[in-house]
């Protein structure tokens, strides 16, 4: 049914952090690290496209930096929940959202780029999800995808924000080609923070948990974390292929019929 969650997609997950998103979104290392990430591979592997669908787009931060560094991509924005679209329309209001789950998408061969950021590990048949995806690219149209990593680093993070699974690279590379998808890169990324995150999940005792806590860090951690980043990314533009991370992204791109 268009615009209602299918096969395990909930809008629901993870509802009331939209706040501390909204607000960490302007700032925060990770954050702003994902859409440099997603600037660059755009720009490296895909410089011709001109349309772009951000699946499970948020609040529309993403888009915006497209749209800033990219403003000749005609760009849409689809999402399960009407509370996040209600806000990416108020930050971008002319790009068009709409709501639809991965399976009730309104679009066969549309786009040169899909992206779908921290999507997949939300829904349960991640493998028909992809097909979903790929159907809207043109042929020859490319996929930008992250997803969180390491299945040992499960913690209550993940639990709060109904996710399915945390990913090994061989299972997505494998469930990306099933799909019908050649790939170009997969790498792992925010793998130099990897030992933070760690310790920022490690149960503690008497302590309730705050789903929201890695969100909210101080300035000047937030500004070295920052620099960090910025490090591993030059790493990844020398072409490293990093191998730990808590992430990983992945760009394929679906091949044209002979």
């Amino acid at each position: 049914m268009f615009g209602a969650p299918a096969r395990g997609e909930s809008p629901a997950d993870a509802t009331y952090l939209d706040a501390d998103i909204l607000a960490a979104e302007a700032r925060h290392f990770w954050f702003h690290g994902r859409i440099q990430v997603l600037l660059w591979l755009l720009r490296r592997y895909f410089p011709t496209a001109r349309t772009l669908l951000d699946m499970g787009c948020g609040t529309g931060s993403v888009l915006e930096a497209i749209r800033r560094n990219h403003p000749s991509i005609v760009l849409a924005g689809c999402d399960v929940r009407f509370t996040t679209l209600s806000a990416a329309r108020q930050r971008a209001n002319d790009i068009r959202f709409f709501a639809a789950d991965t399976f009730a998408l309104p679009y066969e061969s549309e786009f040169d780029v899909v992206v779908a950021l921290d999507v997949l590990e939300h829904i349960d048949d991640d493998r028909a999800a992809l097909v979903a995806l790929r159907n809207v690219l043109k042929p020859g149209g490319g996929l930008i995808l992250t997803v969180p990593q390491h299945p040992w680093l499960w913690s209550q993070v993940d639990d709060f924000s109904c996710h399915r699974r945390r990913y090994v690279r061989a299972d997505l590379e494998a469930k990306i080609r099933e799909a019908g998808f050649e790939l170009l890169r997969v790498t792992s990324m925010f793998a130099l923070t990897l030992p933070l995150v760690v310790l920022s999940r490690l149960p503690r005792r008497n302590e309730a948990f705050d789903p929201a806590a890695e969100l909210r860090i101080p300035a000047p951690v937030n500004t070295a974390l920052s620099l960090v980043v910025s490090l591993e990314r030059m790493l990844l533009r020398m072409g490293a292929s990093l191998p730990i991370g808590s992430s990983l992204v992945a760009v394929g791109y679906r091949p044209i019929p002979a």
